[in-house]
């Protein structure tokens, strides 16, 4: 990568496909982001650059890449593929950033294990995110590059109907709405998520939210296809 390259990256801020860590002073949140671009569309995650968009650059970059690639090692499964540049910063020739490229899974979700708890996380806009059980199932099945059918039936129009009015729904509504089991109403939004009659909104807090898909729309979130 060239050094005007990598300006322009760094002016136009963060965002699905890209973030910024000063050091690596906390790895178990740098590897939350990495895995997110990892289950999303694959991005860049450089370290080095401030909040404010500051390319300072790591006075010490063999310490700070042995503290991330041991927690990359240690608790990211499957190992994690990507791809490391080591570049120098222009004006100060004694500090170098950290750009790892990052690219989206071809077919398996990456998860972190924190003392046994399998998480999985997901890149929306320029937040990650815990991905619910419906983001998982359906990251997962879309991956397999394969049509989905459904039956039109009685709580599918009634879904639709509640939809035209309110805009959103998640599946805690959409099962008392529907005098479902919350079990058959994630099954419902899901699959319909999966055909492409509605769209996963990822939420950092509460609830996934579920929306009629728009004409030409990603059915995930407008950003994870």
């Amino acid at each position: 990568m060239e050094w005007q390259e990598l300006k322009r990256l760094v002016r136009q801020g963060e965002g699905l496909h890209l973030e910024f860590k000063l050091k690596t002073s906390h790895p178990e949140k740098i590897i939350k982001e990495m895995i997110a671009f990892a289950n999303t569309e694959g991005g860049m995650l450089i370290v080095g650059v401030s909040d404010d968009l500051q390319i300072k650059g790591v006075k010490f970059p063999d310490e700070e890449l042995y503290v991330l690639k041991k927690a990359i090692q240690k608790h990211i499964f499957p190992a994690l593929d990507y791809h490391l540049d080591i570049m120098q910063v222009e004006d100060r020739k004694e500090r170098e950033l950290l750009i790892f490229h990052i690219p989206k899974s071809a077919g398996l979700l990456y998860f972190i294990d924190e003392q046994g708890n399998k998480k999985v996380y997901v890149r929306v806009n320029d937040k990650t995110i815990q991905a619910s059980k419906e983001m998982r199932t359906i990251l997962l099945e879309k991956r397999k590059n394969k049509s989905f059918r459904f039956r039109y039936g009685a709580k599918e129009q009634l879904l639709m109907r509640y939809l035209a009015e309110h805009g959103h729904i998640n599946v805690s509504t959409f099962a008392e709405v529907a005098g479902i089991s919350k079990r058959m109403a994630s099954r419902t939004l899901t699959l319909l998520v999966l055909a492409n009659v509605l769209t996963i909104l990822p939420q950092e807090q509460g609830e996934d939210l579920f929306r009629a898909l728009e004409p030409e729309e990603p059915s995930v979130n407008g950003q994870i296809r």
